[in-house]
């Protein structure tokens, strides 16, 4: 099921947001290469258990603005702009669940403004100081993260051979022919990688203050950047409620390989 989306001008730029439903908010925020579309099997299910959904699009990717300034995909920037959606749209406090960078993103927002944040579900990517201890497998999973830095190269790399690369990369994944529509417009390519550019420190352990909310972690056994460990040390930063949920078998698009088992889960949690 498709659902409209609207554009709001926030922080200057403007962000593609789809809504859907009447209730308690759930903003859903996904990471690269995807778009609000990567939630298409769970929003149906949160709108039919009455929750109101607010899925954007990140600055740089599907509908939304993309700036040339690779400072700008910095991650204080992308919670400025939930923050700012959520100021528009009504929504003093939501359900946040979030998948890899989105993921990353919920944490810095659970841990800047935890008032914001009812509780949070962490999908595939955990705690920042638990993926920089994650250990040696978590760094080899990780290649692809220097893969990124290099400008230029990269760009030029990834669409060789009808986006060979990113096939083998994602393991051949369903979800290809949308990436490949998204990344191939003039400049989409570069902004997505913006995010990996103007973060690196993020991989490399610094002082947070605790999360103060509720946080379910889910992490797939089959996950090709994402390593177990990063996640389930996420549990001793969190002086609220953690739990941890593994699904054997899953990618790491595991809201769409698994949406029967994921979904149940995140109603179950979000309640």
């Amino acid at each position: 099921m498709e659902y409209a989306g609207q554009i709001l001008r926030v922080n200057g730029l403007d962000l593609h947001v789809v809504t859907a439903g009447q209730g308690p908010e759930v903003l859903l925020v996904h990471g690269f290469p995807d778009t609000h579309a990567v939630w298409r099997k769970q929003i149906p299910a949160l709108v039919g258990a009455g929750y109101r959904v607010i899925a954007p699009d990140l600055r740089g990717f599907g509908a939304s603005e993309a700036p040339r300034e690779i400072s700008a995909y910095r991650i204080d920037r992308l919670v400025d702009d939930l923050v700012g959606l959520l100021d528009q749209l009504g929504a003093e406090r939501v359900r946040l669940v979030g998948h890899d960078w989105g993921s990353i993103a919920g944490w810095q927002l659970c841990m800047r403004s935890p008032e914001r944040v009812d509780r949070f579900a962490a999908l595939s990517v955990g705690h920042p100081n638990a993926y920089a201890r994650g250990g040696v497998m978590q760094k080899l999973k990780a290649y692809y993260i220097l893969f990124a830095q290099l400008r230029g190269v990269a760009e030029w790399m990834i669409p060789l051979g009808d986006w060979w690369l990113l096939r083998v990369m994602t393991r051949h994944h369903e979800e290809f022919h949308r990436w490949r529509a998204a990344l191939s417009r003039p400049g989409r390519l570069t902004a997505a990688l913006g995010v990996y550019r103007a973060n690196l420190g993020l991989f490399f352990r610094r002082s947070y203050p605790p999360v103060r909310v509720p946080v379910l972690g889910i992490w797939s056994s089959r996950d090709i950047a994402l390593a177990e460990r990063q996640m389930t040390l996420s549990g001793q930063y969190v002086t609220a409620p953690w739990q941890y949920a593994r699904f054997d078998g899953a990618s790491h698009w595991l809201q769409l390989d698994v949406p029967d088992q994921v979904n149940p889960l995140l109603l179950d949690f979000l309640k």
